[in-house]
């Protein structure tokens, strides 16, 4: 899997640039917050189906501020991985500062707000671990998926078994 950074670059309202991975980029903000985004292939959520999971990363850990621009160059980014390729992409939200249901609200809201014409399906789920942390997930992939159904049953199917587990109490 390989981003297109040309291809970002045309809807992109920060820069991308590529990364020797070339399933990432990172990009700068006017705010000199670093970010990096990109795929990893995650073999174990969906078997028999490619999946990514998509990860954004404040690479200097500065304090970003709500920047449309973000939300802008996140969407080129994502929009560039539908058009390349018809996969399913796994988002979860990092639990290890709290912020998590703030970051799955946000993320929904740029889901939500963008309508260039894309057919895309997008389930989410909160499940909760052994310490009762809250963690976020969502699959989005395309409507014209051939498995889309299958998927959809699978993803279901597997919050469920998740949130079924017997605790340790």
């Amino acid at each position: 899997m390989r981003l297109d950074t040309e291809k970002i670059n045309e809807h992109a309202p920060y820069p991308v640039q590529s990364l020797p991975d070339e399933s990432w980029v990172k990009f700068k903000t006017d705010y000199n917050v670093i970010y990096y985004a990109g795929f990893d292939r995650d073999d174990l959520s969906l078997p028999d189906t490619f999946v990514y999971q998509f990860s954004i990363i404040n690479g200097n850990n500065k304090k970003s501020p709500n920047d449309k621009k973000v939300r802008g160059t996140i969407i080129a980014i994502l929009e560039n991985f539908f058009r390349q390729n018809n996969e399913v992409m796994l988002y979860i939200c990092e639990t290890g500062d709290g912020k998590q249901a703030m970051r799955n609200r946000l993320f929904g809201y740029w889901f939500n707000h963008y309508k260039r014409g894309w057919k895309l399906v997008m389930m989410s789920a909160t499940l909760y671990d052994e310490d009762g942390i809250e963690n976020d997930t969502a699959i989005i992939l395309r409507q014209d998926h051939p498995k889309l159904s299958e998927i959809i049953k699978k993803f279901t199917d597997t919050v469920q078994t998740l949130r079924d587990k017997p605790t340790n109490e």
